[in-house]
């Protein structure tokens, strides 16, 4: 996003000559003025003019051989004895320089001169060069022009902000934005007041002079400024959060003030300030560094040009953030970001709607089946699915294809949800790849028996960073969580781990990000959703609120023992399903990767075995149990090694309020 642009490029030219040509002419009259030896009184004009405009005599260099006939000849008409040579003037108008840096032509020109083989004539021995230092500076000089140049175009430039900031003419309209209809409709009457700004002042009403947009990256929030002022044909501003921090002290707010003088001289116009929390929060310790007082210049800026809009301005900031927390305080009170929007994750029909909006640009083969696509990215952003849709047409690019089928979408989700495939299976040992195998059967079958989702593929050929990949999709989004709902998951995550000890009698270390993982799941539960088995209803979030130093010894130890219940229950539901898990693993030692409709056949097979033996009870009923029961709102693959990487997501979203 293009949010600053410099100045012109030919009013910088001109700006740095107009400051290389002062600033020179500033040293240049300072030397002659205050460097120079006092001169002395005897001196000619011819001397003078040697002293004062040496480049008549540098620019024609003799020998000396010239200089000791010219003297026999009595032809010198006057002659200066410089550090660096010899400045002669002869009588015919010829100006030449003999170059002298050891001295031993000065000795020999004045020992003539001394002994009276040349008639007498203006004679100066001068303690500095004359060179004329317009057109001969030295080393020092130039770099001090220089620098002095340099400071005084960034200073212009930084003068009023730093940049420019430009406005935009946007063509995007809330047409263009897929879903999000909850923002769209709060921001209704924002919508109507840049509209109409009268009819709201008219009325006596208070416009809105900020919105505060939030939620995961890539969930569109910028796209949604932009299509806002699209929508009401207004000027767009666009900057971001660090764009307001420079080199020198006090240009911050400097830009502040540049960027609302721009939003006024266009209203109505919205300024959007992406990534806003890169202002930072105010500090308030004693003996701040100029760090922290320039960010509190630069919030204190904002503030007041916020407070001090007219009502009838036509002018709306808008920021955007994935960190609100992070946002100062000052910034959110009423008055200032009056509106709070979050943006949620598409559900499965915006995703479907996202789809065809984007497949529409590419040349596609057959019926492509949007419905299966979106139940697949469940809990991917826009900004996601786009990658999946332009990565399906890579892959068809790659394999020279004319047109983009739907086995290649199905391969980009498979990319965007578990990596490339990496080629290291050859690394791998026959024990590793049978361990591995245990280790994704295991995941497959806890997944499929507690309903944590709908397994998808089970495979044992390493993608990305992980040696084997279990993908597991959801049947529909969620907003609430039940503490069954995150059990099950922990099982799940578990599961590889518990598989492997009871074939092998031993654990590997492919487990870590599992447990990992379920480590998270396990204290986010008893630490902040009182969902412990002990009944612990305190938030640790609150002390950080309150800047207190939390006390998190229990909690890891309520966590520990939740860890430990779901552990046996995993090891009592795989001993179960121990027919299954073998069956699973043979089939992928065979073919490496397998379907989700195998693994759901396997455990069909075992459950209904189960079921006319009398098998274990608790299997039964929690076979039974979970049947009806709603999955999570993650497309979570399990991973050996790198198991569940979007799982922190799923969490955060669980603590959102419905």
């Amino acid at each position: 996003m293009n949010k600053l642009i410099p100045q012109k490029r030919w009013q910088q030219l001109l700006l740095g000559a107009a400051v290389l040509l002062i600033g020179f002419l500033g040293l240049h009259f300072s030397a002659k003025l205050f460097l120079e030896p006092a001169r002395p009184t005897a001196l000619n004009a011819m001397l003078q003019q040697m002293r004062n405009h040496s480049g008549a005599w540098t620019r024609t260099e003799g020998d000396v051989s010239i200089l000791i006939l010219d003297m026999q000849k009595n032809s010198v008409a006057g002659m200066a004895i410089a550090p660096s040579g010899i400045f002669v003037s002869a009588k015919d108008g010829r100006k030449y320089f003999v170059a002298d840096y050891h001295g031993k032509f000065s000795e020999l020109a004045l020992a003539l001169y001394h002994k009276g083989q040349t008639d007498a004539f203006p004679l100066a021995v001068l303690a500095k060069d004359p060179a004329d230092a317009f057109w001969r500076p030295d080393a020092g000089t130039i770099l001090t022009i220089l620098f002095l140049a340099a400071f005084v175009v960034y200073g212009f430039r930084v003068r009023g902000g730093g940049f420019k900031f430009s406005k935009k003419d946007t063509l995007v309209t809330f047409d263009d934005v897929i879903g999000v209809h909850e923002a769209k409709a709060a921001l209704g009457d924002i919508m109507a007041y840049l509209k109409d700004p009268k009819g709201f002042t008219e009325l006596g009403a208070r416009p809105p002079k900020g919105v505060l947009l939030s939620g995961p990256p890539g969930t569109g929030k910028t796209q949604l400024a932009k299509a806002l002022a699209g929508e009401c044909k207004v000027n767009f501003i666009p900057a971001t959060g660090g764009d307001f921090s420079a080199m020198f002290l006090g240009v911050g707010a400097m830009r502040v003030k540049s960027l609302f003088r721009k939003a006024r001289k266009n209203a109505p116009c919205i300024i959007f300030i992406d990534e806003v929390d890169g202002i930072g929060r105010r500090t308030t310790t004693e003996n701040g560094g100029p760090s922290e007082a320039e960010g509190n210049r630069i919030i204190n800026q904002i503030l007041a040009e916020i407070d001090g809009f007219d009502t009838s301005s036509g002018v709306i900031v808008i920021g955007a953030t994935n960190f609100p927390d992070a946002v100062d305080p000052a910034l959110l009170r009423e008055g200032r970001f009056d509106r709070k929007i979050y943006i949620k994750l598409p559900d499965v029909t915006d995703r479907e709607a996202l789809f065809q909006l984007y497949a529409k640009k590419l040349q596609t083969h057959g019926d492509l089946d949007f419905n299966q696509l979106a139940r697949l990215t469940t809990g991917l952003t826009p900004a996601a699915i786009a990658y999946v849709v332009n990565h399906a047409a890579l892959i068809s690019a790659r394999g020279q294809e004319k047109h983009i089928p739907m086995a290649n979408f199905l391969e980009a989700i498979e990319v965007c949800r578990m990596g490339e495939v990496n080629g290291s299976a050859t690394a791998l040992t026959e024990a590793e790849r049978e361990r591995i195998a245990v280790h994704e059967a295991g995941h497959a079958i806890v997944a499929q028996v507690l309903g944590v989702g709908r397994v998808e593929k089970v495979t044992i050929l390493p993608r990305g960073g992980a040696l084997g990949v279990t993908l597991v999709t959801q049947k529909e989004d969620k907003q609430l969580h039940l503490k069954s709902e995150l059990e099950n998951r922990i099982q799940m995550l578990l599961g590889g781990r518990t598989a492997e000890i009871l074939t092998y009698a031993d654990a590997s270390s492919g487990a870590a990000s599992d447990l990992k993982e379920a480590s998270k799941i396990a204290l986010t539960m008893v630490a902040n959703l009182g969902l412990g088995d002990q009944g612990t209803l305190f938030n640790l979030e609150a002390l950080a609120a309150l800047n207190v130093p939390p006390d998190t010894s229990k909690a890891v130890a309520e966590a520990e023992a939740l860890l430990a219940t779901q552990n046996a229950h995993c090891f009592a539901l795989l001993r179960d399903y121990d027919a299954a898990l073998k069956e699973l693993t043979g089939k992928l030692l065979e073919r490496e990767t397998i379907d989700g409709i195998e693994v759901v056949q396997a455990v069909a097979d075992v459950r209904m075995r189960l079921e006319v033996a009398g098998g274990d009870r608790r299997s039964a009923n929690s076979a039974m149990r979970v049947t009806n029961q709603t999955q999570l709102p993650q497309d979570i693959p399990c991973v050996s090694g790198a198991c569940a990487d979007a799982l922190q997501d799923s969490l955060s979203a669980t603590q959102q309020p419905a």
